[in-house]
């Protein structure tokens, strides 16, 4: 598969003097479930740290109380849940409700899979104009709906890992995963009109017309937690008004950068995803002088 070589990371533009918090996007992220709270609040943390204006957390209502207390500078909204403390499919008119008031939404991380999530999923692909982020557990509910590329109008995101694409390719085509990242990722983009971000070391972001393998990052990285921040950055830099495939490219250069700031730190042994989160202003520091 031929794509054009991205080598240029882009950036945020200088913020305006008289800027405020509405300026610099709002952003809302449908994640979480009893027992998975952290994963929510991962995400949303990670969306300020990454320059969101404003931060909604949207989470079964069961896990709102733990996912309110990790962090004050989010606000949460309570959705409907099921027996087992996940999001409800009861809960779409809420979650389009928010899509609608806010410049970029995330759904995935800590959601765990159901019917009713899928359902969930399913609607939110079809919203038009919606600019969507999928991630971790919002994947595999979308892997269960193989005719959902042909549905879709949202501009959408999706950052698997190699276990989501395996299974996000196995709901599409009929021959087994390519063992060529940028192939596989090229192909992902292109049958689905989306922006793939497929997750590893060097980790390629396309459209299926560019693509661009990423530098940064270290094996320390490989923890709970740090694909939950990357859904945080790139919504963030969506809602700051860059485009799907550039916000994704800065997300994961900015992710890895702060990976390596954090190994540094720390050492890639005990690097966790909340290690990540707190260097991220230095990363952003250090990007802007280099990029």
């Amino acid at each position: 598969m031929r794509m054009d070589i991205v080598r240029e990371v882009p950036r945020l533009k200088p913020r305006p003097a008289d800027g405020h918090k509405g300026t610099f996007g709002k952003v809302c992220i449908v994640a979480g479930s009893v027992g998975m709270a952290g994963a929510a609040a991962l995400a949303g943390r990670a969306a300020l740290r990454s320059g969101a204006g404003l931060v909604r957390v949207a989470t079964a209502r069961s896990a709102l109380p733990t996912v309110a207390a990790l962090e004050p500078c989010y606000t949460t909204i309570a959705l409907p849940e099921d027996s087992a403390g996940r999001i409800s499919g009861k809960a779409i008119g809420v979650i389009l409700d928010a899509a609608s008031q806010n410049d970029a939404l995330a759904i995935g991380p800590g959601l765990g899979t159901s019917a009713g999530l899928r359902s969930v999923v399913g609607t939110l692909v079809q919203q038009d104009g919606l600019r969507l982020v999928i991630d971790g557990d919002g994947l595999n509910n979308l892997s269960r709906l193989p005719d959902w590329p042909g549905k879709h109008r949202a501009e959408v995101v999706l950052t698997p890992h190699p276990g989501e694409m395996k299974r996000l390719w196995s709901g599409l085509f009929r021959e087994a995963l390519p063992s060529d990242r940028q192939e596989a990722a090229g192909r992902m983009a292109q049958a689905t009109g989306s922006v793939v971000a497929f997750k590893g070391a060097g980790t390629v972001v396309t459209d299926g017309r560019r693509a661009y393998v990423n530098s940064t990052g270290n094996p320390g990285m490989g923890t709970a937690g740090s694909g939950d921040v990357l859904t945080g950055i790139i919504t963030a830099l969506m809602g700051q008004g860059l485009a799907c495939f550039e916000a994704t490219v800065l997300g994961v250069y900015i992710h890895g950068a702060a990976g390596d700031i954090a190994a540094d730190a720390c050492g890639q042994i005990s690097l966790t995803a909340t290690d990540i989160i707190e260097a991220l202003p230095e990363a952003f520091r250090k990007s802007h002088k280099r990029i």
